[in-house]
């Protein structure tokens, strides 16, 4: 902070006789006035650069297994790395304000799960259509770059730019209801950042509410704020989604502006709302969701775990190719259980697991182990009675 002082407006001839204390030689040159305003523009930009590259290096230091794994495992590696990480986190919390911690940490978890490999993913279709045709669940359909024209290749630009478009205007909603609840409300803010870290035990329950939330929540506005006839967002929701021929790379998030709020960052944040996660918590939750997103609309037939991510791809590719006749939930257990699943539904996807790792023959196998140590027992006790 600078103050005007003015001896060093004063002639060099009156200066001279000043006092050194007092000569303008003592003092800090004030600012001019391109400075000053360069210096309050960019300010904000290059405390939030300097937040982002901390949370980002936070992030990519969480020790995901060692800290749920704590009860289990003792060793000094663990102890270590939860007490850096502890010390990584209590200074973020410490050196910068809360909300701008919660925004920044969310947009690392954006970029760093989300946008950096679905960029990746649609850069690998662009350049490469020919192998990644092979790994498309829809073959050709699922390049929308493949032999395009410039007008083509212009509206997926344009679908892309909207998707990154929607994700911060996600990060600006959540920004918002902050300042509502803490400056305009005067209650807490809707997550907790505290220098304290949650409980392993703690963040499993609150994932678990998340999960189950998101799943109920996201089926119910999807299905009837999206789908309805009656609902006036229909019309923006299949005009915008369903426009698409098939899930592409970065497709998770483009929608109308007003239609994304609904489909996917209500179902979202509405659980860290609802239930006040911690912000560690939210971040492990919003990372599952980011990387669930990625690999779900990417259009790829194999997932890193088929039974789990392929299940809910081949859902989300029958909910755009049926024009969103079912699969209105993010993982599709509420279509099960209210009949709307268009295609295979959860319960098929366990029968194909089972059947992949042919549970049937290894149950037998067990079953037949048990019988054989049963007669052989059987049988030591007969000896030792006959003797």
């Amino acid at each position: 902070m600078y103050s005007l002082n003015p001896l060093h407006y004063l002639p060099c001839t009156l200066s001279k006789v000043l006092p050194t204390a007092l000569t303008p030689s003592a003092c800090q040159t004030p600012p001019s006035i391109l400075s000053t305003a360069y210096n309050t523009l960019t300010s904000p930009l290059s405390a939030t650069y300097i937040s982002l590259g901390a949370a980002m290096d936070a992030l990519l230091s969480l020790p995901f297994l060692s800290f749920l794994l704590i009860p289990t495992m003792t060793s000094y590696s663990t102890s270590l790395n939860l007490l850096f990480f502890y010390l990584t986190w209590s200074t973020l919390v410490l050196s910068h304000p809360p909300l701008r911690l919660e925004i920044v940490a969310t947009l690392a978890v954006r970029i760093l799960f989300y946008i950096v490999p679905s960029t990746f993913f649609l850069l690998f279709d662009a350049l490469l259509p020919g192998a990644a045709e092979g790994l498309k669940a829809m073959g050709s359909t699922g390049l929308p770059l493949k032999n395009a024209k410039r007008e083509r290749s212009v509206m997926v630009g344009k679908r892309v730019l909207w998707s990154l478009a929607n994700l911060f205007q996600g990060v600006l909603l959540q920004a918002g209801v902050e300042v509502l609840l803490t400056r305009f409300l005067g209650t807490k803010s809707a997550l907790k950042v505290t220098t304290s870290l949650p409980m392993p035990w703690g963040i499993f329950m609150d994932l678990l509410r998340g999960w189950v939330f998101r799943e109920i929540f996201g089926y119910v506005l999807h299905r009837y704020a999206l789908h309805d006839a009656r609902s006036p967002l229909t019309q923006y929701h299949e005009g915008w989604y369903h426009s698409i021929a098939a899930p592409f790379p970065m497709s998770a998030s483009y929608d109308h502006p007003i239609a994304y709020i609904f489909r996917n960052f209500l179902p979202t944040f509405g659980p860290a709302l609802l239930f006040r996660f911690h912000l560690l918590t939210y971040i492990i939750f919003l990372i599952l969701v980011s990387l669930e997103e990625t690999f779900v609309h990417s259009g790829y037939s194999t997932m890193p775990t088929n039974f789990i991510l392929g299940g809910i791809a081949r859902r989300a590719d029958a909910h755009v190719v049926s024009g969103g006749e079912g699969n209105f939930g993010p993982w599709g257990i509420i279509d099960w259980v209210c009949g709307t699943t268009v295609g295979a539904d959860v319960i098929d996807d366990l029968r194909a697991e089972a059947e992949n790792h042919d549970m049937e023959g290894k149950v037998d196998m067990a079953v037949e182990k048990a019988k054989r140590k049963g007669g052989q027992l059987k049988a030591r006790t007969r000896r030792r009675r006959e003797t």
